[in-house]
């Protein structure tokens, strides 16, 4: 490492550990000391990322034992069944309690390696290395894992907190155009929802972005995951403060499960369910006319899709009931009161809902 990597501490109840932000991180053993990894690793990865970096990842992890298995790519494939071959691969491979996993990909990877680490022995460590900006922005930090459900997005799982995440921005370079723009989606989320002037920062620099500027993105990336790590900080388990981070989602993941996991991209959706978000809030009051503007224009900018595919709005309100911020049967989203100030919603009009889903349904 050297002076230019970024270095965000998170602690939580269920355990300590840092996020390493730089350029040139998965080639350097320095990023995976014995103390965070043992002697034992099972690599998880995908068929697109592992002949791109799978063999850089196993140079610097130098003499320990290494497992490599390698999933099909696509979020259709985050499933109780891809879950049951990580884990008949670590038994396989006979890896013990002090065994340390690794997810070597972008979110999908991520959560099924880390839901196999909760799971395996009841618990072993495990190391994120995020090869997309999605994940080297929300879906390694916070140790949320699991798999998707035909029901709905998420449904099982486990909180399990990394040893490490390790986010080198260079990886970012081979990231599929259509894949990085879906990550910033994300990074939007962050400023519309909880940071006025880092949304305003993200405008101002969002040219250098879409140009995967080494310099912005490590800003973007660094700023992100302070955000979320001061939210993850005061609320590991989402009890309240954590919702926030999911701005969009509930729309979102209605998006995902209704279209079939994968035809929309996750931030693809994000975005779509954000500009959901900001026309609710603007329907009862909340948000002003010109922030709803600045955020459409802001995603528009960045290639992403400001109106949901179409759906009839009875089909995505059913799918919004499924989600995991429902309690007792009542719909909770996370509304805006204005760019950066975000709040939950604990019981929704679902007739708001539905007239804002209708509204985007007929153009």
């Amino acid at each position: 490492m050297d002076d230019s990597d970024a270095v965000i501490r998170v602690e939580t109840g269920g355990g300590a550990y840092d996020v390493t932000v730089g350029t040139g991180l998965i080639d350097q053993p320095e990023c995976f000391p014995a103390d965070v990894l043992g002697a034992e690793v099972f690599v998880v990865t995908n068929e697109t990322v592992g002949p791109l970096y799978a063999d850089r990842l196993t140079a610097a992890l130098g003499s320990r034992r290494i497992t490599l298995m390698t999933l099909p790519d696509g979020e259709e494939h985050k499933t109780l069944e891809s879950f049951a071959r990580i884990i008949d691969a670590m038994v396989a491979a006979r890896m013990h309690r002090d065994a340390t996993v690794i997810g070597l990909g972008g979110g999908v990877i991520g959560d099924m390696a880390g839901f196999a680490a909760a799971s395996y022995q009841r618990g072993v460590a495990v190391v994120q290395v995020p090869t997309t900006l999605l994940a080297q922005v929300d879906a390694a930090v916070g140790g949320k894992t699991g798999v998707n459900h035909p029901g709905g997005k998420n449904l099982i799982g486990a909180f399990h907190q990394p040893r490490a995440v390790i986010a080198d921005v260079a990886v970012l370079d081979t990231l599929p155009e259509r894949e990085y723009r879906a990550g910033l989606a994300e990074v939007v989320k962050y400023g519309a929802g909880l940071d006025a002037d880092f949304f305003s920062w993200i405008e101002a620099n969002a040219q250098a972005l879409l140009q995967r500027d080494a310099e912005a993105l490590r800003v973007a990336v660094c700023r992100s995951c302070e955000a979320k790590a001061a939210v993850v900080q005061q609320d590991e388990r989402e009890a309240g403060r954590r919702a926030l981070l999911n701005l969009g989602h509930t729309f979102g993941h209605a998006i995902e499960v209704a279209t079939g996991y994968g035809s929309w991209l996750h931030g693809e959706a994000v975005a779509a369910g954000m500009v959901l978000a900001g026309r609710l809030s603007g329907r009862l009051g909340l948000l002003p006319a010109d922030d709803a503007a600045r955020l459409e224009n802001l995603l528009s900018v960045f290639g992403l899709p400001v109106a949901p595919p179409p759906i009839s709005a009875d089909r995505l309100l059913d799918l919004m009931r499924m989600d995991k911020k429902v309690l007792s049967g009542r719909l909770r989203l996370i509304l805006m009161k204005g760019l950066g100030d975000s709040f939950v919603e604990a019981d929704c009009p679902e007739g708001e809902v539905r007239a804002v889903l209708h509204a985007a349904a007929a153009g």
